[in-house]
């Protein structure tokens, strides 16, 4: 079931992805694993009759990883259109990518959690590099009031899109992290960040 909703302000409508296959026990970024094409296609459906139900424009934006673009390519044969943006993408775990999390070291997960929002887990991303990007992104969205943007997302891109627009700051440690939406939940966020401002990460001495 779709949330019922009321816009009275710019909104994004944001539907995380469907399961990818062999996702299980892996830390996944960047890796482009596919979808089962049923599932795509279902998850597909309920964004389409969720536009006909609140009469929304027929536009839907995606990464280019197979496991969000999949459902937007289902939309474009039903004569949607269909951006690809990856300013969209999931956060970036550099060596980490694919691999299985027993595989990666204690020692680099507790520097992670250690440093929380600056440390770049695998050589990849930071947590404050993710929220600058999502930030850049949501500024750069073009969306109508009562006309929302409708986005086939990654759960990491979710959440702090989530974070931006509801804090001040980055969060200090893991467990200020929300968890993750489930596969094919729909979220609905503000279109911008209204208070988050990035912040220089402490000097180290």
């Amino acid at each position: 079931m779709e949330p019922t909703l009321t816009l009275i302000a710019p909104q994004v409508i944001a539907w995380r992805h469907p399961l990818p296959v062999g996702a299980e026990g892996r830390c996944i970024g960047r890796t482009d694993l596919p979808v089962d094409r049923r599932k795509a296609k279902r998850l597909a459906h309920r964004v389409r009759q969720a536009a006909r139900r609140h009469g929304w424009p027929r536009v839907v934006h995606t990464s280019s990883l197979q496991r969000c673009a999949a459902v937007g390519q289902h939309l474009r044969r039903w004569g949607w259109r269909h951006h690809i943006d990856d300013t969209l993408l999931e956060m970036d775990f550099g060596a980490w990518d694919g691999l299985t999390w027993p595989q990666i070291a204690h020692a680099e997960v507790d520097a992670w959690c250690n440093d929380f929002a600056h440390h770049a887990p695998g050589g990849g991303e930071s947590l404050q590099a993710m929220l600058d990007r999502v930030t850049t992104s949501l500024d750069g969205l073009s969306v109508a009031p009562q006309s929302p943007l409708l986005i086939i997302a990654h759960a990491g891109w979710v959440l702090s899109a989530r974070w931006v627009t509801q804090n001040v700051a980055v969060p200090a440690q893991p467990s200020q992290w929300p968890s993750a939406p489930r596969y094919g939940e729909c979220c609905v966020l503000p279109a911008a960040p209204i208070q988050y401002r990035p912040v220089e990460p402490p000097i180290r001495k």
